[in-house]
């Protein structure tokens, strides 16, 4: 695309809370994004933008190398970007998602899907209010995703299922790493995207709602939305696996309880006896009152299985590990509920906070004790919580699974 001097497009935010920024007009050049304005107090922070994208670690001095210079991004005037840019740039329409996070965390199954994921799509589908329960959207798809720090080789997860769901989520979209960024660079020509979704990990981190929630992907949660924002990706995936998003999960059908056990792995276990009482009292409530019981390792399960068994899933539960990210494939409802199993005395948000974001509920048990939002402890991870001596009371469990299911 051209200009005539003087006109360089100005960059637009459209959306803007730390970690996650929707741009209008952003450019890149040699590698360094610009934000062209002629009115710079328009632009947040750019520490809440963007960062040096380093592993993220504690201590003061991890935070200092994490924050950005004008090697990362710089605000410009129009009169500088015409004398940086000329009078023309390669113009990348449609949608992008520039990620800037290393690898750390994306090849982490619920890090991928239930932060940056969710974050993302969380923002983008702020600009469409009327998302309805069934998903459908007037927004564009999503064109194209850069990994601006991350090679080919190191954005799948162990489990396979990042790649499956980013594509069965956007079939049509093409993906570009690091060497491709780095070949952009090279180039030494600039570049305008016509409109991107910007989101960095350790700029969401400055953000009040993640030193609340611990979750980078709060942060959208101010945002404008339908209470139906997550049903787009959802019927997406739920539909590549050959059932009917429409249907499957719905009220109407025979409830679901789905256990996710983890008495192979290791860590993080339950005692085997309460783990077999917890099985025995969910039998029974099966044979009382015909629900539908699964005690399952999602290891055990192809992908596709995985998936679609989590989308017909009324109560999930199981001990705190990465097989309950599957709780996103869940219909919210009434009586949709995830039961997590720790130590007692430690607790952790991850999961705690995706249900809620959802639309779910959420119960934390310790033995025969369980708490929900807003009565929920301080995170904690005591001696034992990654042990092989969690207990629980599978009665206290049955029982109210029993009364969760009877809510219309």
């Amino acid at each position: 695309m051209t200009w005539s001097k003087g006109h360089v497009p100005n960059t637009r935010v459209v959306s803007h809370v730390p970690g996650w920024t929707i741009f209008d007009n952003l450019f890149v050049f040699n590698g360094t994004v610009f934000v062209v304005t002629d009115f710079p107090s328009s632009i947040p922070n750019r520490l809440t933008i963007t960062s040096t994208a380093v592993d993220i670690f504690n201590g003061e001095d991890a935070v200092n190398s994490r924050t950005p210079g004008n090697r990362e991004m710089r605000v410009v005037s129009t009169d500088q970007a015409q004398r940086l840019f000329g009078s023309s740039a390669e113009l990348m329409d449609g949608v992008t998602w520039l990620v800037n996070d290393p690898p750390q965390f994306i090849t982490h199954y619920y890090h991928w899907a239930a932060e940056l994921f969710f974050g993302f799509w969380r923002t983008y589908s702020s600009l469409d209010t009327g998302i309805d329960e069934m998903g459908r959207s007037t927004l564009p798809a999503l064109r194209r995703i850069f990994f601006a720090h991350v090679d080919a080789a190191h954005w799948r997860d162990y489990a396979l299922m990042n790649q499956w769901i980013l594509r069965s989520a956007f079939p049509s979209l093409a993906t570009e790493y690091s060497y491709d960024w780095e070949d952009r660079a090279a180039m030494g020509r600039p570049i305008m995207l016509d409109r991107v979704i910007f989101t960095d990990r350790a700029a969401a981190m400055h953000g009040k709602h993640f030193s609340s929630t611990g979750r980078t992907a709060s942060e959208p949660s101010v945002l404008p939305g339908s209470e139906h924002w997550w049903s787009t990706i959802r019927a997406n995936v739920v539909r590549v696996c050959g059932l009917d998003p429409n249907v499957v999960g719905d009220m109407e059908q025979t409830p679901v309880i789905t256990y996710i056990s983890r008495q192979e792995w290791g860590r993080r276990m339950l005692i085997q006896e309460d783990h077999e009482r917890l099985v025995e009292e969910l039998y029974k409530l099966r044979d009382s009152f015909g629900y539908e019981v699964n005690v399952v390792s999602m290891d055990k399960l192809s992908r596709a299985e995985q998936f679609a068994l989590a989308a017909r899933t009324t109560i999930m539960m199981g001990v705190h590990g990465n097989g309950l990210t599957s709780l996103l494939w869940m219909r919210p409802s009434p009586r949709a509920t995830v039961m997590e199993f720790f130590f007692p005395g430690g607790f952790a948000r991850d999961y705690e906070y995706t249900t809620r974001a959802l639309g779910m509920v959420h119960y934390g048990f310790w033995g025969d004790e369980y708490f929900t939002s807003p009565d929920t402890p301080e995170q904690a991870y005591p001696p034992g919580f990654q042990g092989t001596s969690i207990p629980i009371d599978g009665a206290v469990v049955a029982r109210l699974c029993h009364e969760r299911l009877m809510l219309q």
